[in-house]
């Protein structure tokens, strides 16, 4: 047996952190406050903390571990793969789906945190580094001051939030307040006095405003060229940098615009309103597209450059628009069309600037790359579901939504394995088209 020493206790400060051991293996910490024995989370003071170590990568389909979500069943914590949502309980490794993922015992002594590997002898920790969760605020003066966001109430319910979150131009404020719902709301979750959602009580704005942004049509946006130029790749993450805010806006509306929406069934006492993970879970992607467009803005500043330096379009919204009327529609189009494109072409993307060395920003991209497969993943998660609850086949309703709601063609090259990591075979994109359309998918949202 290997006792591994991963440092002092009072330097855990975040929720999970990735493990790399001497023989190359991979590990996620998670750092959890202890469950009192009705349930919810104790108070989170310094001795209220256990932690957990699993494997890095899901035994099913090889998912990140240290992205999963974290929930509490039958008082013990619980994490879900964000590709496929196979379920483990972090203790044991046991899975409502028959398999098990390997764990491993996490002591504290003398005010230190060991790990236990058994059967292996003389492995050593190589690295210990928290998993970024971190969104770059904008701090010290800002071009056009603008005061802090407003926030809402204690008695504000998920729509109120969402609404305030679309109709909120600053980007900067944007930011802030959509992290802070995503806090909020899973934190109260774990409550006994959750959020209400509000459904049917406020209305989601036509288009989420954009201040003073210059908007031009999707095809007269200035060329980018090939990123061998600084100028080039600041057209490049300028926009993208546009596509991640309108994409906090799509996760933010999707919970808001269709808070009422039901299954079909025979009879309305078998249709199914949206359970609470379905906010849970678009929420956390509006809190990620969040981090992404903060970490965009950033690089641009850091490059000598500025969010609104260049025109910017809203096509990704045009998609919304014409999807607003069913969930079904706007899942299949916005997520797995439009995001599932960016899988496509985020690795093209990230070659361009390692070839010209701006590592910084490979970094940043292949974060945002990652993140996106989840995302996708949601949207298949939530289609699929929808179409369990009403007998439906989920690739024959996502083809016929595209055929009717989209413009353009499902053309290549196909990132067919980023695909079919986030649930999308080629059944569901080979041979597809939309409406007759000349121009580029957008890709990414």
């Amino acid at each position: 047996m290997s006792t591994i020493d991963l440092g002092q206790l009072t330097s855990f400060t975040h929720s999970r952190y990735s493990i790399s051991l001497s023989n190359e293996k991979k590990l996620v910490l998670f750092r959890l406050p202890k469950i009192n024995q009705q349930g919810a989370p104790a108070l989170r003071d310094d001795e209220a903390w256990v932690y957990y170590a699993m494997e890095a990568e899901c035994p099913h389909a090889g998912g990140p571990m240290a992205d999963a979500h974290i929930d509490i069943e039958d008082s013990s914590y619980v994490a879900s793969c964000p590709w496929h949502a196979y379920d483990f309980n972090v203790e044991t490794g046991e899975s409502s789906y028959g398999i098990k993922a390997c764990t491993f015992p996490v002591s504290i002594r003398d005010g230190r945190v060991s790990l236990r590997l058994s059967g292996l002898e003389g492995v050593r920790l190589s690295s210990i580094e928290p998993v970024s969760e971190k969104v770059k605020f904008k701090h010290g003066p800002r071009n056009q001051p603008a005061g802090a966001p407003r926030y809402l109430g204690e008695d504000a319910t998920v729509c109120d939030w969402c609404v305030h979150i679309l109709e909120t131009s600053n980007p900067e404020h944007k930011i802030e307040l959509t992290t802070h719902l995503f806090s909020l709301f899973a934190t109260r979750e774990q409550s006994p006095s959750p959020m209400r959602l509000g459904g049917g009580t406020v209305a989601a704005p036509d288009v989420p405003p954009r201040g003073d942004l210059k908007q031009v049509k999707p095809g007269a946006m200035p060329k980018a060229g090939k990123g061998g130029s600084i100028n080039s790749r600041i057209k490049m993450l300028h926009a993208l940098a546009n596509i991640e805010q309108w994409a906090i806006d799509l996760a933010v509306d999707i919970c808001v615009r269709f808070a009422r929406f039901q299954t079909i069934a025979p009879s309305d006492e078998l249709s199914q309103c949206l359970p609470r993970t379905f906010y849970y879970d678009w929420l956390k992607v509006a809190n990620d597209e969040a981090k992404h467009f903060s970490l965009l803005r950033a690089r641009l500043e850091e490059l000598g450059s500025y969010f609104g330096a260049l025109p910017v379009h809203h096509g990704l919204w045009e998609s919304a628009t014409k999807t607003a009327h069913d969930l079904r529609a706007r899942i299949s189009v916005i997520a797995l069309v439009h995001e599932a494109r960016g899988l496509d072409v985020n690795p093209m993307t990230i070659e361009k600037f390692r070839a010209a060395d701006d590592m910084e920003s490979v970094d940043m991209l292949t974060v945002i790359h990652n993140d996106e497969i989840t995302h996708v993943t949601t949207g298949h998660r939530w289609l699929s579901w929808i179409c369990e609850q009403e007998g439906t086949d989920p690739v024959q309703v996502f083809r016929s939504n595209v055929q009717r709601h989209f413009r353009g063609a499902i053309k290549g090259p196909f990132n067919t394995e980023a695909r079919l990591q986030a649930g999308m075979d080629k059944s569901y994109y080979e041979d597809l088209h939309g409406q007759p359309w000349k121009g580029e998918v957008i890709a990414g949202g």
